[in-house]
């Protein structure tokens, strides 16, 4: 099973506003960013939005270490989701997200581990920049 590193960030405008996401996928030396953006979100959604849309990008099954720096993504899957699952998302905001991810975590091993943000970790900073350019994207109309 290939070992994977996901980077992600997402960033809101507004929070609820327009919404941007950015996440890096690492494979040994090769890097393929992805990003979007979407014209009303809350900042949690962009960020679980990013986790989303890279573990999509995958086409085999992989290990993969998700990196963070938001507490409710990586507590979500850590700590959280099991619960969640258990009482049918009930009282869970986000629900939609959260079966989304599911789906695409099946095929893979995952880990999450949260990192500071805005703590000069570099695939931290290149994610959290483009994904408050896909935010203005939404934004200005582009």
């Amino acid at each position: 099973m290939k070992r994977v590193h996901l980077f992600s960030d997402g960033s809101s405008l507004g929070n609820p506003g327009e919404g941007g996401w950015c996440a890096i996928l690492r494979y040994k030396e090769t890097e393929k960013i992805i990003s979007g953006g979407e014209k009303l979100a809350t900042n949690n959604q962009m960020e679980l939005r990013a986790v989303i849309e890279g573990l999509k990008a995958l086409k085999e099954p992989c290990e993969v270490e998700i990196v963070s720096d938001s507490s409710y993504v990586v507590k979500g899957i850590n700590e959280w989701l099991e619960g969640w699952i258990k009482k049918d998302f009930k009282k869970v905001k986000n629900p939609e997200l959260w079966r989304e991810y599911l789906e695409a975590a099946k095929p893979h091993k995952i880990k999450a581990v949260w990192v500071r943000g805005h703590d000069g970790h570099r695939e931290n900073e290149i994610c959290d920049k483009i994904a408050k350019e896909e935010a203005m994207k939404q934004k200005s109309g582009e």
